[in-house]
């Protein structure tokens, strides 16, 4: 069965949206899709205040960062994201990319019309005007 082999990330952010269903009503009124959210999830981890749901005013916490241009709360996101990186996983993803890019870039090489290198072209000798032959 397919639900058997899920990445444990992809179980773990199931688990989270069932624990939190207001993600889900996110989907359904077409403000996000899921592979946002669990990009986002994955990103920014589960403490994000992001993931509070909707505030009095009826906006994401996300939505009122954007709005008040809150370049503070930027920073201070951005530090957390950064403090939260696995630098050996980084550095695999990294790996994975740079092999991916290097494959992709044989098989444009194969595919590039070169033109096949010409044979050099045989001096032809033109025909005696007078048969010569000997006697």
């Amino acid at each position: 069965m397919a639900g058997d082999k899920l990445h444990p990330s992809v179980s773990r952010f199931k688990e989270f949206v069932t624990n939190n269903p207001h993600i889900v009503k996110e989907v359904r009124e077409g403000k996000a899709t899921w592979q946002q959210l669990y990009e986002e999830w994955y990103l920014l981890g589960e403490e994000d205040p992001r993931w509070n749901g909707q505030s009095e005013t009826g906006k994401t916490d996300a939505a009122e960062v954007k709005e008040d241009g809150g370049k503070s709360d930027l920073m201070k996101n951005l530090l957390n994201m950064a403090k939260k990186m696995d630098a050996a996983q980084l550095q695999g993803h990294l790996y994975n990319l740079s092999q991916a890019l290097g494959a992709i870039q044989g098989l444009i090489g194969q595919f590039q019309s070169n033109p096949p290198p010409q044979e050099p072209q045989r001096e032809t000798i033109p025909p005696q005007p007078f048969p010569y032959r000997k006697d």
